[in-house]
């Protein structure tokens, strides 16, 4: 039995969260992904609200879930009726799912301004549903939403509603920050008064509007909360919910917490990136633990102190949640940072003094023009090999011409043409694109593929363009990185140029060649 129990509600109050939409193969994507992971209960959204949710639950109960119990959510009955009679509390019954969540409100400001019934009235709905939905089998959860607010407004009505709850059979008394507006101390003081005299175990449900919703959670916890909700990555409306990317690794690592098991944590990483992906939204390389940079080193005197120990600059082992530490190239880097990183991609400077120097008195030279390695480790890697004199070219450049075109009907078109050598053959290709990347992309596969056939496996998957001296207007300096992918590994390149095309090509020929590298190398293991 778990010390502290968790509960992903990223289906239902992620989903919150403005510009995201998850469709119902999504869903039930999640849904699968989280049982693996190893959540002990999903919430997977309002039965009674909407076509999608109700084909969700149908789709869902054939699942055969490993780990997770499924959560149908919603709210207490409606005033001055009964549970017996309510179309919703039906739905929740009718879900398929083992657990019911309802909310209900647990402010008396609430109660007056929002629902405009009697405080008395409210209690019997808090008490009557959750009754309701225990006759019918379930194991039934009580969000007592807006409960920190309530409390400090009114404790004594606070508690009557959670009160009513347990009186109805309730399993579970989960405490909701709905508003996100408590501080760690508040929610410490008031949740250690709570379980003081309170016989159903409590949870806490925490909205991140103050920037303290995994503070939040962590003080519940230590004050006797023994399940805790949130999301994957902290996505939800406003400011989003606790994020069980950061509790989940807090709890497990930092507090001895029995939550999950070690090796079900390496998934992590995993897990908020698969999220991400079908949220479409960018993973943020920033987050804690998760995130890209993470783990990443910058400074010279950061990545020479892990290069010795680890612990000198990382707070946990990155392969503990499933991530990986990064050496990342830039101005701020000394021989050390170089040495690692490159060591990091199969290169080894440990010996060579004159090319390190050489390497990093190069770098800096680029990045005072503009250059950027820390987000271009495949442009990086053809800086070294070249130095090195291990980079073999792919092709020779000639020539190549852009033109666009604005026809009479509105639409614009470009043209691209390349003249390039390859293996000693001269040739040509022509490509129309919606861009002049993007014709020039096209253009110079139709002249190599036959060549490297290869080529078909890399794609562009993200174009950036950052003018780097604004106050210059159109003649300032341009620098453009664009990512690829071969659909196992992506890779970043950079150029930088007063003229955008040629930046861009710049970055394109880096993006091409890293991915031909890397298809050869593969080939001869």
């Amino acid at each position: 039995m778990a010390d502290v129990y968790l509960y992903d509600t990223t289906l239902r109050d992620g989903a919150a969260r403005e510009g995201v939409s998850f469709s119902l193969d999504d869903k039930l994507k999640i849904l699968r992904h989280l049982d693996s992971f190893g959540m002990h209960y999903v919430e997977g959204g309002y039965p009674g609200s909407n076509p999608k949710d109700l084909e969700f639950f149908q789709a869902a109960a054939k699942l055969e879930l490993k780990h997770a119990k499924l959560v149908a959510f919603g709210s207490t009955r409606k005033a001055l009726t009964s549970a017996a009679r309510d179309k919703e509390m039906k739905a929740l019954a009718a879900s398929g799912a083992p657990v019911a969540c309802i909310v209900g409100k647990a402010w008396d400001f609430h109660v007056k301004k929002a629902l405009k019934i009697a405080l008395d009235e409210n209690v019997y709905m808090i008490e009557d549903s959750v009754r309701y939905l225990k006759k019918k089998g379930l194991e039934v959860l009580f969000d007592a939403e807006h409960f920190f607010d309530g409390y400090k407004d009114n404790p004594k009505y606070a508690l009557r509603t959670i009160e009513a709850a347990a009186e109805g059979g309730v399993d579970w008394v989960v405490l909701c920050d709905t508003n996100g507006g408590t501080l760690p101390h508040e929610v410490a003081s008031i949740v250690r008064e709570v379980h003081e005299g309170m016989a159903v175990p409590l949870g806490i449900h925490a909205h991140n509007d103050c920037e303290c919703a995994v503070a939040n959670t962590l003080a519940a916890v230590r004050e006797g909360a023994r399940m805790v909700h949130g999301t994957v990555n902290g996505y939800g409306e406003r400011c989003g919910n606790a994020n069980l990317c950061s509790v989940i690794p807090d709890l497990a690592l930092k507090m001895d917490v029995d939550c999950i098991s070690r090796e079900r944590l390496t998934g992590l990483t995993d897990l908020a990136h698969f999220v991400s992906e079908l949220a479409n939204l960018s993973p943020d390389a920033h987050q804690p633990f998760v995130g890209m940079s993470a783990f990443a080193h910058k400074g010279g005197i950061h990545a020479s102190g892990v290069s010795k120990e680890t612990r000198t600059y990382e707070h946990i082992r990155p392969e503990l949640v499933g991530n990986i530490q990064r050496i990342v190239v830039s101005e701020l880097s000394g021989k050390s940072t170089i040495t690692l990183k490159a060591k990091e991609l199969g290169i080894d400077l440990q010996h060579k003094p004159d090319k390190l120097a050489e390497i990093l008195k190069e770098i800096k030279q680029l990045e005072h023009v503009g250059y950027q390695f820390e987000a271009a480790d495949g442009s990086f890697e053809i800086l070294m090999r070249k130095s090195l004199g291990t980079h073999k070219a792919f092709f020779r450049l000639e020539s190549f011409r852009v033109i666009m075109e604005k026809r009479e009907d509105g639409k614009v078109m470009t043209e691209a043409t390349v003249k390039i050598h390859v293996g000693g053959r001269r040739l040509i290709a022509t490509a129309e694109g919606n861009g002049p990347v993007n014709a020039l992309d096209r253009a110079i596969r139709i002249a190599m593929e036959r060549s490297f056939p290869a080529l078909k496996d890399i794609e562009l998957t993200d174009y950036k363009v950052r003018v780097l001296d604004e106050k210059k207007g159109t003649a300032a300096v341009t620098r453009v990185l664009i990512e690829t992918s071969d659909g196992e590994k992506t890779w970043g390149t950079i150029g930088v140029s007063e003229n955008i095309i040629q930046a861009s090509w710049e970055a394109l020929v880096d993006s091409i060649e890293f991915g031909l590298m890397h298809k050869r190398q593969q080939a001869h293991e």
